[in-house]
């Protein structure tokens, strides 16, 4: 029982030696490393940082742009369908009509509906074609604003030194990102810095034009 008193000395000694130590180390070999801080972020260098891709298309200038080019070449090809279609329509009624008012010989009825059955098939084909130039169209737009992140992502990474950077997407559960501390939500940062390079191009004449809308 007497050596109790000792043991505890001696156990207490080696804890401080040990606290000792951890703080030597703690100090010497772990550098601080300084918040980077641009527009609204101050995330650190080699932090794992994200921004939101929808807040960024929504305020994006040149994504705007573009929707808006495409949007009307769109409406363009639509009523080009519209119009095709309401002609066939006509063309089936006004035949339907003499068919049942007896106007028609047979032999020209026959024909008539068989000139009508090509127009559909016709139509049909154009329909067709014109989704997947739509489609196309669509397709083109997302991949030049994709790119045009992705391109100012980059750069601007060369600076900033994160470690990875996350893109998520949504407002009631974004993924992959559900909950991140806000200094390291670097989408406001981004979204300026995107709008301040998209002004400086359309400064340099590379802005979106509007296409005319096909016959």
């Amino acid at each position: 029982m007497k050596q109790t008193p000792l043991i505890l000395s001696i156990i207490a000694l080696v804890a401080s030696v040990v606290f000792g130590i951890l703080s030597l180390t703690s100090n010497g070999t772990h550098k601080k490393v300084s918040p980077v801080v641009s527009g609204d972020s101050a995330a650190v260098a080699g932090s794992i940082v994200f921004f939101n891709i929808d807040e960024v298309m929504d305020g994006y200038d040149m994504a705007n742009d573009l929707r808006s080019v495409v949007e009307n070449k769109i409406q363009g090809i639509q009523n080009e369908i519209d119009r095709r279609g309401n002609k066939l329509q006509k063309d089936i009624n006004t035949f339907q009509d003499k068919i049942n008012k007896g106007l028609l010989l047979p032999s020209v009825a026959e024909s008539q509906q068989k000139k009508l059955q090509q127009q559909q098939a016709d139509y049909q084909n154009f329909v067709i074609k014109k989704q997947n130039e739509m489609a196309e169209e669509q397709q083109v737009m997302m991949n030049q604003i994709l790119d045009a992140i992705k391109t100012y992502v980059d750069e601007y990474n060369i600076d900033r030194q994160y470690s990875m950077i996350l893109a998520t997407q949504g407002a009631v559960l974004p993924a992959p990102v559900v909950v991140g501390d806000d200094i390291l939500d670097i989408t406001s940062d981004i979204l300026a810095g995107l709008n301040d390079e998209y002004v400086k191009s359309k400064s340099n004449g590379e802005v979106a034009e509007e296409a005319p809308a096909e016959e």
